[in-house]
């Protein structure tokens, strides 16, 4: 016997979602397709039975293909779910309709997952007691005054890292690990070392069950997060108190208090598919409202989904509603919560139309782009999708930036020692004009890394030859086998002192390099601290100590965390490296020099055509008044090299960067450089040097 029972009124079908106001609430929610429909209130997040249930009339409860409801008097941190039933032709429709499964509404702004059990939601039949649920939140707040930052991209400096693995680990000495609240608490730490932005590994809340039944059986989970099924409720696992509802407050005190300390926020989102996987997957929410729109399905099959992202699914990005659904949402995180962008996920699988081919112009990217409410949004794509679209440099958009996977392949066969790579490698730390000039594109538009949280650390880049992946379950079937790696003699841990040197030093170098490129550079986190995975390059499910970040390593390595502060202090002190514009080597006006010479051990006589060739050297001039040029040389031969100093009227070349030398000395700031005095320098083998002038 129900305990309450509120009384109810039409509603209306805007806005969807639940919607607190004075009176009551009014939920909307949209299924072209249902027949019958009813809403489920709770008193908890977890309680067996709802104190109301609420069957909705299609004569006065929908209008058009929403279904709608306001109820009198109800308080915000009601629980509800949905249940709806409708057609259940799906080898010929697609419909999914399951009348006594609960469904969490696409549009909450708060879930929890207490109880979930993806289990049960893949069977069919009632799953009350082991659903997900949604709760009415209060959305006020009080952002004193904060606002989306408006850093440029070209002074951007992108640092990538995961909410829960950031503060978790014992040694992160936070109240909160493991949470928004702990990530604030190490907002110092990022400030000194000076990025500019923190990309969040997926926050909107995710199926942490939804891994392989060999991974699942180990006690493994999805750790990552690339397994979305609310789109506008960040993650309850990485709340205080998810029980309570606030999860909206939470993320947005994270944002504040990030934007305070001058950093922006850019969100990882995954809209090309979600966590209800294929054909046998569970029902979660767009699957039982009618995901005959919202997924692309098999044309003469429809119980068949297409797969172009490997995860079961891919969702109808280019349908009409399914459009409108993403840039709603992507503004919502703008509007309401501050963001400053979105990295994309396998973002061509947006590119693709109802039947899988490729469009030329997929309106649902063209609408992110010209959203009046997004053009201030830093957009980022990774560019391609696990079915084969490869569109590095191609892109659809002109403001699009993109994650570019061919400037991490050329700088990491060079780091490896690869001969031959000369002009390939002085294009990609050039901003990648080949990619992106001919289309009117600019060096910002491409994302330069040499790590990611898919593949291996900084560190492991140069520990490992080979994949380590058996902790995974997948008997090392999973994760990428084309590494460009190179494990420095021995094939992971050592004692032995001179690969462990020549490990770190090559560490540096990849950072050097990174950072002297022209484009928009992103770190990995943990890689200034030279994290391991001990070879595991596919830790999407190892939620423990092989990802989380160690802090005791801040000591440990704190040679490199140096270096790292002070490379990226350069590159901010430097507008020379972070160019809007793509170089010409044309003279400056008023320098009398151009704006980049290239070399090699000579002077103005690069090894272009050189197949063995291991060397190259370039002068920057500087852009501003009193800016001091660089010069660069990047030796990843197995010799030393004496290479030519250029002389610049008026001026003298003090030594900023030698990745051969120990710390301190490894790298200097300004006013403790002293003139060099010569013009000739013996760069030692596998090293990056740096030169900046100052007038004599």
């Amino acid at each position: 016997m129900q305990d309450k029972e509120y009384k109810i009124k039409h509603g209306s079908s805007y806005p969807t979602g639940s919607k607190l106001y004075s009176g009551g609430v009014n939920f909307s929610i949209f299924s072209r397709y249902a027949e019958q429909v009813e809403l489920l209130l709770f008193d908890s997040a977890d309680c067996d039975e709802p104190f109301q249930v609420i069957p909705l009339q299609k004569e006065i409860n929908r209008t058009f293909y929403s279904w709608h409801v306001y109820v009198s008097k109800l308080p915000a941190g009601t629980w509800y779910t949905w249940r709806m039933d409708g057609p259940d032709h799906i080898r010929e429709s697609g419909f999914r309709f399951e009348k006594d499964k609960h469904l969490i509404d696409p549009w909450a702004r708060a879930v929890s997952q207490k109880r979930w059990s993806r289990k049960a939601a893949c069977k069919p039949g009632d799953n009350s007691h082991t659903s997900m649920r949604c709760v009415v939140v209060d959305d006020s707040y009080d952002w004193e005054g904060d606002t989306p930052l408006r850093i440029s991209s070209e002074k951007s400096i992108v640092y990538e890292l995961h909410v829960g693995g950031f503060t978790r680990h014992p040694s992160s000495n936070v109240a909160n690990p493991g949470t928004f609240a702990g990530l604030i608490e190490k907002i110092p730490y990022l400030q000194q070392l000076g990025i500019t932005h923190v990309e969040l590994l997926p926050v909107m809340a995710f199926d942490e069950q939804d891994v392989p039944r060999n991974t699942y059986d180990l006690g493994l989970k999805n750790y990552w997060g690339y397994s979305t099924h609310s789109f506008f409720s960040p993650h309850p696992g990485y709340c205080m108190t998810p029980e309570q509802g606030t999860h909206v407050q939470e993320f947005r005190d994270l944002v504040k208090a990030l934007h305070r300390a001058g950093i922006g926020v850019i969100m990882d989102v995954v809209f090309n598919h979600t966590a209800e996987a294929g054909e046998n997957g569970p029902v979660i929410n767009f699957r039982g409202i009618g995901g005959k729109s919202f997924y692309h399905l098999d044309k003469f099959d429809k119980r068949i989904l297409r797969d172009y992202t490997g995860c079961g699914n891919t969702v109808n990005a280019n349908h009409p509603l399914v459009a409108r659904f993403i840039i709603s949402c992507l503004e919502y995180w703008v509007r309401e919560m501050h963001v400053d962008g979105f990295r994309f996920d396998l973002a061509s699988a947006l590119a693709r139309g109802e039947d899988g081919a490729v469009l030329q112009d997929p309106p649902v990217l063209w609408g992110i782009e010209l959203s009046e409410q997004l053009t201030k949004t830093k957009l980022i794509a990774e560019a391609w999708d696990a079915a084969g679209l490869y569109q590095v440099g191609s892109f659809p958009g002109y403001r699009w930036a993109e994650w570019n996977g061919i400037y991490r392949d050329t700088v990491r066969r060079f780091l490896r020692g690869d001969k031959g790579l000369l002009a390939e490698l002085a294009t990609r730390i050039s901003g990648s004009s080949d990619l992106y000039e001919y289309q009117g594109r600019l060096p910002i538009n491409s994302i330069n890394f040499v790590t990611c949280h898919d593949g291996f650390t900084m560190y492991d880049l140069f520990s490992y030859n080979e994949k380590h992946n058996e902790a995974n379950g997948e008997d090392n079937r999973d994760g990428c086998s084309h590494n460009l790696s190179y494990n420095c003699g021995v094939e992971g841990d050592t004692i032995n002192s001179s690969i462990l040197e020549l490990r770190k030093k090559k560490a540096k170098n990849a950072f050097a390099i990174l950072l002297l490129s022209q484009g928009v550079p992103m770190l990995l986190a943990g890689d200034e601290l030279l994290h391991t995975h001990h070879g595991n390059n596919n830790c999407y499910c190892q939620d423990n100590e092989l990802t989380w970040i160690d802090w005791n390593r801040t000591k440990q390595n704190a040679d490199i965390l140096r270096f790292v502060q002070l490379m990226i202090a350069l590159r901010k002190r430097h507008s020379s490296l972070m160019r809007r514009r793509f170089l010409t080597g044309n003279v400056i006006e008023g320098k009398n020099m151009p704006d980049i010479s290239w070399h090699g051990a000579e002077l103005n006589k690069p090894l272009w055509n050189d197949p063995e060739a291991r060397l190259l050297a370039f002068t920057l001039a500087g852009i501003k008044e009193h800016e001091a040029d660089l010069h660069i040389v990047m030796n990843t031969s197995d010799g030393s090299t004496t290479v030519e100093l250029p002389v610049i009227g008026g001026k003298e070349w003090c030594l900023a960067l030698d990745t051969s030398l120990q710390s301190p000395q490894d790298i200097t700031l300004p006013h403790d450089q002293k003139p060099f005095g010569e013009y000739l320098y013996s760069v030692n083998p596998h090293t990056v040097v740096v030169f900046e002038n100052v007038s004599a």
